[in-house]
């Protein structure tokens, strides 16, 4: 690349382009829903609580997520923007609930990270002394992990799409391969559809068992943030994004379908209550072997690293979107001059997931009964908000600024009835938020607070802006030469930012 085309690049902040197609999007949103994670974490509860009727209500979250995915899809084809949720919100609502949006992103996402560092740390630690004997404490596993997410962040977007790839393939591999040999044994008790029958679905325990298949589905935010990166966006990020709920929503009810029919329907949920630490490794180990229980073990480890590494690439493109913006110091919105990734944004994002780690590390907190199950809520619940408010900015859009080609039903119907799911979930998240930390008193009860107190920095954030004159296009329109931002389709149905 000449020097000419290296000032270009870094002065105007663009990502590559044509970068990654269907495909790479897709494993970002998969990994960062770590199927075999969430499979092992969230299952336990909700058939705990809801018995064998849980699988249904990941069938319930899968088509609420998808009612949301048909007005976030049907908006990509006018807003693409490495902030996310957040130039939805924008274009929706406005300026400052664009700020909101932002300043609920990069708390939940960072939550999330710094969880997640904290249960990768504790899982391999434990993995490894049980198959080696080999006693590391998790702090010296999270900071490799920690390494290797920088490394990878600060890199073309292919490197990490390729690595994600691979985990991905690897978990959802050992989890297909018991449910195809539970289905071909029969299970303890034959082959039968008792998951799915309404009356073991809709009966006491479904709202727990609800948030927990709902906290499943978090990260899909990754088909428009990669939009930018994306080939044919337009076309590229709705397809990303309907292949990615639907794979999630079906690969998370055949296999908890499979692990009930594996324990029988009369003991999947006593089973899940005695012992959720080893509930499916049980019948793993009873149906494919203790080498399946051993290397789903391993995988744990690389789909919890799967997850920081998409959290990370999250995060930095959102710091990059804001830098670019003006929201946030300019440098972070410059790309590197070889690999046109975010590397400032994605330095920033390193520096700060250490300082938070570190301080937790040095304060002697447990890496998985407070560093993650307290961040992991928070995150959570911060995410949810944001999906739920960003249905109704679909809502918004295309009634207000779109007259001209109503949508009835991806523009006003499956927006509102997400909407309402969405909100439903949240509600759950805070009046189950003991069961979904696990904190029953004293300062941790309090941490959904920090989600409002976000709302009001972001208010604030976009008022001070304002008054620097910090911020002129947007969010929305914070790359005009970028794939998608402005072009043809959107000035003839007159479309114009707030």
């Amino acid at each position: 690349m000449s020097n000419t085309s290296t000032v270009t690049a870094e002065t105007a902040g663009s990502l590559k382009r044509n970068a990654v197609g269907v495909p790479g999007i897709v494993f970002f949103v998969v990994a960062a829903a770590a199927p075999l994670a969430a499979t092992l974490g969230a299952s336990p509860v909700a058939f705990a609580s809801l018995g064998v009727g849980a699988p249904g209500a990941y069938i319930i979250a899968g088509i609420v997520l998808i009612l949301f995915a048909v007005g976030y899809a049907a908006m990509s084809r006018f807003v693409t923007s490495t902030a996310g949720f957040a130039a939805y919100l924008e274009s929706g609502f406005g300026r400052i609930a664009g700020f909101v949006g932002a300043a609920l992103a990069l708390l939940s996402y960072t939550c999330m990270l710094i969880a997640l560092y904290g249960i990768l740390g504790f899982f391999t630690s434990a993995i490894v002394a049980d198959l080696t004997g080999l006693q590391l404490d998790w702090k010296i596993w999270s900071l490799i992990a920690w390494a290797g997410v920088a490394i990878l962040g600060y890199l073309e977007i292919n490197l990490s799409a390729k690595v994600l790839g691979v985990l991905m393939i690897g978990e959802v591999l050992i989890l297909a391969i018991f449910d195809v040999v539970v289905i071909a044994q029969g299970g303890a008790s034959g082959v039968n559809v008792d998951a799915f029958q309404p009356s073991n679905v809709f009966s006491s325990g479904l709202g727990v068992a609800l948030l927990f298949a709902a906290s499943c589905f978090v990260g899909f935010e990754a088909t428009a943030i990669y939009g930018e990166e994306a080939k044919d966006p337009r076309r590229t990020v709705p397809r990303a994004t309907y292949a990615a709920v639907t794979l999630i929503a079906v690969f998370y009810a055949i296999s908890t379908w499979a692990i009930s029919l594996a324990h029988g329907s009369d003991a999947v949920q006593a089973a899940a209550a005695d012992d959720p630490g080893n509930f499916v490794f049980t019948v793993t180990t009873e149906y494919v072997g203790h080498w399946a229980t051993v290397l789903m073990n391993v995988l744990l480890v690389t789909s919890s690293f799967a997850v920081l590494v998409a959290f990370h690439n999250t995060l930095a493109r959102y710091s990059f979107a804001l830098g670019r913006a003006g929201a946030l110091p300019r440098s972070l919105g410059k790309s590197h001059h070889r690999w046109q990734s975010p590397h400032r944004a994605s330095l920033a994002v390193t520096i700060v997931s250490i300082t938070v780690l570190g301080s937790f590390m040095l304060a002697g907190a447990d890496p998985f009964a407070e560093l993650y199950a307290w961040l992991i809520g928070v995150g959570t619940l911060g995410i949810v908000v944001m999906q739920c408010a960003t249905s109704f900015a679909v809502l918004v859009f295309f009634l207000r600024r779109n007259r001209a080609e109503p949508r009835l039903w991806s523009g006003v119907i499956a927006p509102v009835l997400g909407g309402l799911g969405l909100a439903g979930a949240a509600f759950l998240a805070v009046t189950n938020w003991d069961l979904l930390t696990g904190a029953k008193e004293g300062l941790p009860t309090l941490l959904p607070w920090l989600v409002v107190l976000a709302v009001v920095a972001g208010v604030l954030w976009a008022t001070f802006s304002e008054i620097r004159s910090v911020t002129n296009a947007g969010l929305v329109h914070d790359a005009p030469e970028a794939n998608g931002q402005v072009d043809q389709e959107l000035n003839n149905q007159d479309i114009t930012s707030e």
